[in-house]
């Protein structure tokens, strides 16, 4: 539909004009070809009608759904800031302009107040009530093909997501995009891991999970210094940062689960687990370890539980809980405040209709609690019977470490080799030594040879006998333990029996303790160290029927209150 401009015949000339040139993707803008054109046409358009073009402005791969483009504000800016510059803006289409209705005329008649108008070049219309209407049809339909070429591209992504195939631009840190087949003119691409990348996002889980060995597991903040002040950096070479680092813990793709179309790219709301696609890639987190993570980064959150739970004077809060309502067992005093209790919150709180309630004398279930930890749990024998199974495992994974080692090898081999290459082209005169272009590519081989040696000294720490656990480490681990909690302080007591169990169900003729023994995994695997001041929140963390099945009482875990 074209509609031939008759009321411009008695206006004068445009003298100035400006070209606004636009592209969606970033294809369109790398091959180069319509922007050339747009810019050739605009240049004739106006040679044609005696314009003067005296601005251009190019906003290359960005879409016109909204105006979030550099160029596009820069371009109102000056039009309606005062000196009027140019009189006219021409554009291809009016889909180049903007392609939202409400966006496409609000702009406009920003532009019209200023005394500048717009112009298309293909779309030629009267400045009449009629081509106003005729320009809205037009932004009309082509918000309409915007928003189904939308979902096209959509459904595409979503069925190569399907097929197993990677659809992002850059690969998480930790793994490189490799060509998995061909398909006529299209490349089909995956994600691989990337040796030297994936030891630092090792070390990043095993900071969170473990600590360095001196300090103890580690928050988000207390990693990410960590990582900053020993010199790792971003694939761009950035510090780190705390919300990044977030992101890369919780991403499920360290898991060996790539999630597509998991926010809407508008809204950046969450979609729902129906809407999103999992592809599997290799795992460098093992998946039980990376969900024992995100559950210990959630028990961490300070919206769940006051941290008065885990810095009190208190030996069990927190931890101590009323086996009839589950809820806890908080601090009471006699009148005279020389007697203290624990005593079941929900029922002084909501009455006996809510729970029937308990008490025990503070120090009694103190007592009890901690030598029974003492006694029956915190043996060589015991806690021995608990590592077995992981001292088994521990032989398995030495195929994984190897796999690891060879890549690391290979990673760190290619980049000496390439120095040398470099080294040699100097030798032989082929290669200026200084030509500041190859002083930055010998610094970037180097960095990445060194990079490489520190990921692979890193793995080969981790198959020493020292990174094992051991006999001697779980009795040296058990002396440390038993010294602590017997005579040590209240707030180092309470930090080593919230890093040891679970909690502590108080009933009418029994104690229940509950523990997990991963946690014993990592305090052994620390020798001993008092985990880091992170609190955490969740009163219950494991589940009654775990890999650490609860004994019956015959065995010596139910005591008697």
């Amino acid at each position: 539909m074209k509609a031939k401009s008759h009321a411009n015949a008695d206006q004068p000339a445009v003298a100035r004009a400006a070209l606004y040139m636009r592209v969606s993707t970033g294809r369109q803008a790398d091959s180069d070809l319509s922007i050339p054109d747009q810019r050739r046409q605009g240049v004739a358009y106006c040679e044609q009608r005696g314009w003067e073009v005296v601005a251009e402005f190019v906003d290359a791969g960005l879409t016109g759904t909204d105006d979030k483009r550099p160029e596009f504000q820069r371009l109102l800016e000056l039009a309606t800031g005062g000196g009027k510059p140019f009189d006219v803006v021409v554009v291809h289409s009016f889909s180049r302009f903007a392609r939202d209705l409400f966006l496409h005329e609000f702009q406009i008649r920003r532009l019209q107040k200023a005394g500048v108008r717009l112009v298309s070049m293909t779309q030629e219309l009267a400045d009449d009530p009629t081509g106003a209407m005729i320009r809205q049809i037009f932004a009309l339909f082509d918000e309409y093909q915007s928003k189904e070429n939308a979902k096209h591209v959509l459904r595409a992504m979503q069925e190569n997501a399907r097929q197993g195939f990677w659809n992002g631009a850059q690969a998480p840190y930790g793994y490189t995009i490799v060509a998995a087949e061909q398909r006529g003119a299209k490349t089909k691409k995956k994600l691989a891991i990337d040796p030297v990348e994936a030891e630092v996002v090792r070390l990043m889980f095993k900071l969170v999970r473990e600590g360095d060995g001196v300090s103890g597991p580690m928050g988000i903040k207390a990693t990410t210094s960590w990582l900053n002040a020993r010199g790792h950096r971003t694939r761009s070479g950035a510090r780190w940062g705390i919300g990044p680092l977030h992101k890369l813990i919780t991403n499920t793709v360290y898991k060996g689960e790539c999630r597509f179309n998991q926010t809407d790219s508008k809204t950046r709301a969450a979609k729902p687990e129906a809407d999103q696609i999992v592809t599997t890639v290799d795992p460098i987190i093992d998946p039980a370890v990376f969900d024992a993570i995100q559950a210990a980064l959630k028990s961490r959150n300070p919206k769940a539980t006051p941290p008065r739970v885990v810095t009190g004077p208190i030996l069990l809060t927190g931890i101590a809980t009323c086996a009839s309502c589950g809820g806890g067992m908080t601090l009471r005093t006699g009148k005279s405040g020389r007697y203290r209790y624990y005593a079941c919150a929900t029922c002084a709180q909501k009455g006996k209709e809510a729970c029937k309630g308990r008490s025990i004398p503070m120090d009694k279930l103190d007592d009890l609690v901690i030598g029974r930890l003492a006694d029956q749990l915190l043996t060589p024998e015991r806690v021995g019977e608990l590592l077995h199974g992981l001292m088994d495992r521990q032989t398995a994974r030495d195929q994984d470490y190897a796999n690891r080692l060879t890549a690391l090898r290979a990673k760190l081999s290619e980049a000496e080799a390439r120095l040398g290459r470099l080294y040699q082209a100097i030798e032989n005169g082929i290669a200026d030594p200084n030509d500041p272009t190859l002083k930055d590519r010998l610094a970037a081989v180097k960095a990445e040879r060194d990079i490489a040696q520190v990921a692979f000294d890193r793995a080969v720490a981790e198959m020493r006998p020292d990174a094992r656990i051991t006999e001697e480490k779980i009795a040296a681990f058990v002396e440390v333990m038993r010294t602590n909690v017997l005579t040590g302080d209240i707030p180092f007591r309470r930090a080593w029996l919230r890093a040891m169990i679970d909690n502590v169900e108080v009933d009418d003729t029994e104690i229940r303790i509950h523990g997990r023994r991963t946690v014993l995994e990592r305090l052994v695997m620390g020798g001993g160290a008092s985990p880091a001041g992170v609190p955490s929140f969740v009163r219950k963390w494991r589940t009654q029927h775990d890999s650490n099945v609860r004994p019956l009482p015959s065995e010596g875990n139910a005591l008697s209150s």
